[in-house]
């Protein structure tokens, strides 16, 4: 019988070759919306000065700040509304562990993190897009199984 091979967030986002977009803590936040609203993305990450992750900047960090401020969108600093030390996950993951963190802790971007680099992101949309590729497969390897 067929054993499907567990993927991997790095086999994810080998796939995906999507790139990774940044922006500076002191950049304002409505300079950060225009750059998710270009990238057509859901999140940024922010880097410390020695290039490592200091944070995320995701779209609820932004509804919560709009929430109460939405005034000083020009005025503040990403800095003050990012989040810290985000959760990440390193490259040999399982993609059904990533779900799984992500659906626990209800957060929906993930970064990718090797030797203290970040080499990747997956939102929870790519891992479903890839489960359900994964399900398709499989339920044509059945099938034929079956008719054989």
């Amino acid at each position: 019988f067929m054993e499907l091979e567990t993927m991997t967030l790095e086999s994810l986002i080998n796939t995906k070759k999507a790139t990774l977009i940044y922006i500076d803590k002191s950049a304002k936040v409505q300079d950060a919306i225009n750059r998710m609203c270009d990238g057509k993305v859901g999140s940024l990450l922010i880097q410390s000065g020695d290039g490592q992750l200091a944070g995320i900047l995701t779209e609820r960090d932004i509804l919560r700040f709009c929430a109460t401020r939405s005034s000083e969108l020009a005025s503040t600093e990403v800095a003050e509304i990012m989040t810290r030390n985000p959760v990440t996950a390193p490259p040999h993951c399982s993609n059904e562990e990533a779900m799984t963190l992500m659906t626990e802790r209800r957060f929906r971007h993930l970064p990718i993190v090797d030797n203290d680099k970040v080499i990747g992101m997956v939102s929870i949309g790519d891992l479903v897009k890839s489960r359900l590729q994964d399900c398709t497969v499989e339920i044509k390897y059945l099938r034929d199984f079956i008719s054989a």
